[in-house]
């Protein structure tokens, strides 16, 4: 039920995180120089349909890409969309996996459990976008195969590529992306206004610590001597920068120069022998030796968390022995200080740090020299299976909205810690943290992941027990999502019989939402009912592992009533869940209560009360990013305006609808009830209006962007 968001960028409005549809994020620093390669880029993205910059590493690739593609916006109506995929792990070969997170990156919360290839080609078929894949280095088999499929399906695609190497695909137009021009004794300027463009950068870089810096010619003279001596490898003179507070220009160049006349003595010290590698790779290695032990041995161990972490997580994972966790946040100010580490701070209140790749790699490397490799990651793996034991048991709370975001931030890392479960044989933590993260397959829209993990270690790890059931329960949850019913049967009945052997009142509960959600599904009303009113008589047990289960029953068996009639049943049951729901301080089931009330309201004739509910539902599902929520809110305003005679608010409203149902592969959640009201809030809309007024307003909800399409659906006519 996923919205349309990105792991690592975090902005209020009703977009899951990260910036708006076919946005590139907002640049951190300016951006100096590349005027020709911005142009190159261009071109070539006007003549070729997989364009890819390769160049070493910190050469600049992502940055040129990103700024390429949102210069290059205007030519492409459906948007231009950032697939980052250095978070996946290295030497992956399935494609499916890149086309998953490319799944996401598109916003697209298909709910079937179609190949996610397929889902990806059927949606880019009818649209004109470009797709900017970064990083593919270390996954070029795979992104190559992926990058074939998608082009040959949807016609109007672009893809620009950022890599190491280029994919090696045909029709593939490669730009190698340079360092920037340094001048200095051995290379003169290239040309009036980009000599200056390393010089520039380091300038901008050092204006806070050396504020006279570019009004200084002697200065600037020491600077390009730098520059030069750094190749203009962008990174290497970031780094080199930030070294100013703590030495003077001529202290920089000096230790600079002992640095290279040991590349000199030794070519195999740093790099792999490609002279513009080994300066990169030597000044990183000369901004390692300039860091404290601490802040070396940090850096190490950083470099296990994928996609950024927090300040917990860093003081989880990294500290023991000499490295104390009280030392922990000052360090990782010193390394932001140093530019190997990136800080961002956002409106919902998180504090996230995230390391470059290039300085990640070297941070590896020296964790390995250590022989710490796998003592780090397994601290990582236990700190987010921690995380995700908490999660699980303030999910159904008032800190629920946090949870969500928190969760999606560490999406990357909740994965990484699966694949070392998976990895290293450890069955019980990967079945435990596969079933304590339910939460995030079911209700934020991560369930096609949920099932590609759950179902490995269930088929791998067989012996009973109370982990492998809440497994089993999670994985449930999965399948009905994705609505597999036959899975969902199958793994109720599995559940179902552990349940009865336990004799817990909470997993019962649990066993009829399971058996009861399949039997909607399969359009098995009556015995949906009688299946969910036989669990267990509820009580408040907050501690219980499947607290949520009963919320969720009770939601489903409020439409249950509904759809079979019974709508007066239905407003009682939506009433008390609802309380239920606002003692505990939840949102993602409340509104489902306000939603079904106001189906149920609407079946009784009181359209202004239920306006109002489903605006409420409306509200919490937005805020919470949950998109089958939110469009079956919208399609039931949309009904509401046509019964009110509002024929273009209908229509505009099941344009804005149409868009969300788009990403979600299974129109109206695959319940004839919903598809039948659908196509008659259509056929009144069109009588009030006429087809061609319908059309246009229809074409003009499907078009406006999804904010102003929900914002539209909240405004009172």
């Amino acid at each position: 039920m996923r919205g349309w968001g990105r792991g690592e960028a975090v902005r209020v409005g009703f977009y899951r995180t990260g910036w708006a549809a076919g946005e590139m994020p907002e640049e951190t620093s300016s951006f100096v120089g590349r005027r020709a390669e911005l142009l190159k880029t261009g071109g070539a993205l006007e003549e070729a349909r997989l364009v890819t910059l390769t160049g070493v590493g910190g050469v600049g690739k992502t940055r040129l890409a990103l700024r390429a593609a949102a210069e290059s916006r205007a030519a492409f109506p459906d948007g231009v969309w950032l697939v980052e995929l250095s978070p996946l792990p290295p030497g992956q070969r399935d494609s499916e996996l890149i086309a998953l997170t490319v799944m996401e990156a598109l916003r697209l919360a298909d709910r079937t459990t179609r190949p996610a290839t397929e889902v990806v080609c059927e949606w880019l078929a009818g649209r004109h976008l470009l797709l900017v894949l970064d990083c593919c280095e270390h996954l070029i088999p795979a992104c190559a195969h992926l990058a074939g499929k998608l082009l040959t399906a949807a016609p109007g695609l672009r893809i620009l590529a950022t890599s190491r190497q280029f994919l090696g695909i045909r029709s593939e137009h490669v730009v190698t992306v340079p360092p920037l021009p340094a001048p200095g004794p051995d290379r003169p300027p290239a040309g009036a206004g980009q000599g200056e463009d390393a010089v520039a950068l380091f300038t901008d870089r050092a204006a806070h610590a050396a504020p006279g810096l570019a009004g200084d010619l002697a200065a600037r003279a020491v600077v390009a001597d730098i520059c030069a001596r750094l190749e203009g490898i962008p990174l290497a003179v970031e780094l080199a920068a930030a070294r100013l507070p703590e030495l003077t220009l001529t202290q920089l160049r000096a230790h600079l120069k002992a640095r290279f006349e040991v590349l000199a003595a030794d070519p195999d010290a740093y790099g792999d022998g490609e002279p513009r590698h080994q300066a990169l790779r030597t000044t990183i290695g000369w901004s390692h030796e300039l860091c404290a032990p601490l802040e070396r041995l940090l850096w190490a161990r950083l470099s296990v968390f994928a996609g950024g972490f927090d300040q917990e997580a860093a003081q989880a994972v990294c500290a023991g022995g000499p490295l104390a966790a009280a030392d922990v946040p000052r360090l990782l100010d010193s390394l932001v200080g140093k530019s190997l580490l990136q800080r961002r701070a956002y409106v919902t209140g998180l504090v996230r740090y995230t390391m470059l790749d290039t300085v990640r790699e070297f941070g590896a490397q020296w964790l390995a020299g250590l022989g710490e490799e796998r003592a780090t990651a397994r601290r990582h793996r236990d700190h987010y299976l921690g995380l995700a034991r908490r999660a699980d048991a303030a999910w159904i709370g008032p800190g629920q909205v946090a949870w969500y975001a928190r969760a999606v931030a560490e999406h990357a890392n909740f994965r990484t810690a699966l694949d070392f479960c998976l990895t290293e044989d450890e069955g019980q933590a990967a079945l435990e943290l596969g079933g304590a993260l339910w939460f995030f397959w079911f209700a934020c829209g991560y369930a096609r992941e949920g099932r590609r993990y759950l179902d490995q270690a269930l088929a791998r790890w067989t012996d009973p027990g109370p982990t492998r059931t809440k497994a089993v329960w999670a994985c449930g949850m999965a399948a009905l999502v994705q609505g597999d019913t036959d899975t969902a049967t199958r793994l109720g009945r599995e559940f179902r019989a552990d349940a009865e052997a336990a004799g817990a009142p909470a997993m019962l509960t649990a066993a009829a939402h399971l058996d009861g959600a399949a039997l909607l599904q399969c359009g098995q009303l009556a015995e949906a009912a009688a299946v969910m009113d036989a669990a267990p008589p509820y009580t408040r047990d907050h501690g219980s592992d499947y607290a949520g289960a009963r919320l969720v029953l009770w939601a489903i068996r409020a439409y249950v009533c509904m759809a079979l009639g019974e709508c007066e049943d239905a407003v009682a049951m939506a009433d008390a869940l609802r309380a239920e729901c606002d003692r505990r301080g939840e949102r993602w089931a409340r509104a489902y209560a306000d939603y079904n009330q106001a189906l149920a309201e609407r079946g009784l004739g009181q359209t202004e009360e239920a306006s109002g509910h489903a605006q409420a539902a409306l509200k919490n599902k937005a805020l919470l990013h949950d998109s089958l929520g939110t469009a079956l809110a919208v399609d039931l305003l949309a009904s509401l305006s046509a019964d009110s005679g509002h024929g273009q608010r209908a229509a505009r409203l099941l344009g804005a609808a149409q868009q969300i149902w788009d990403t979600l592969g299974r129109p109206q959640a695959g319940l004839p009830e919903l598809t039948a009201a659908r196509t008659a809030c259509e056929r009144q809309a069109r009588e009030a209006l006429g087809d061609a007024a319908y059309e246009a307003a229809f074409r003009e909800g499907l078009q406006t962007s999804i904010d102003e399409g929900l914002a539209y659906a909240l405004h009172q006519p």
